[in-house]
């Protein structure tokens, strides 16, 4: 498979993580939109929120436990942004499912 966000949770190409266990990574974004802009994946191919398995719904709520818990050590008290995109015309740029975590400033809606 040459999935970019699975060869970052298998380690075949570096990224900056700042979060990893045996299901999930989350990286800081290489193009960041936000001061804090992190990617958060499931380890296990999953091509976009279209594709989630009744298998998979643990790993979706443990993905958004972590994402709680990496806002708190990056200081977003005052709030965040948790984005996911499905398909080419939702924005969705890489197949793998991903969530955007973005705060440490206003967010606007309903872009930016």
């Amino acid at each position: 498979m040459d999935c970019i966000f699975c060869k970052i949770a298998s380690n075949e190409i570096s990224s900056k993580k700042v979060y990893e266990d045996d299901q999930i990574v989350a990286f800081n974004d290489l193009d960041p939109q936000a001061p804090v802009h992190v990617l958060i994946i499931p380890k296990k191919h999953i091509q976009s929120a279209d594709q989630i398995a009744d298998g998979d719904t643990n790993i979706i709520g443990k993905i958004f436990m972590v994402a709680s818990k990496i806002a708190k050590e990056l200081g977003l008290e005052n709030g965040y942004r948790i984005v996911n995109n499905c398909g080419e015309d939702g924005g969705q740029t890489v197949p793998h499912l991903h969530f955007h975590l973005m705060g440490g400033r206003k967010m606007n809606w309903p872009a930016g």
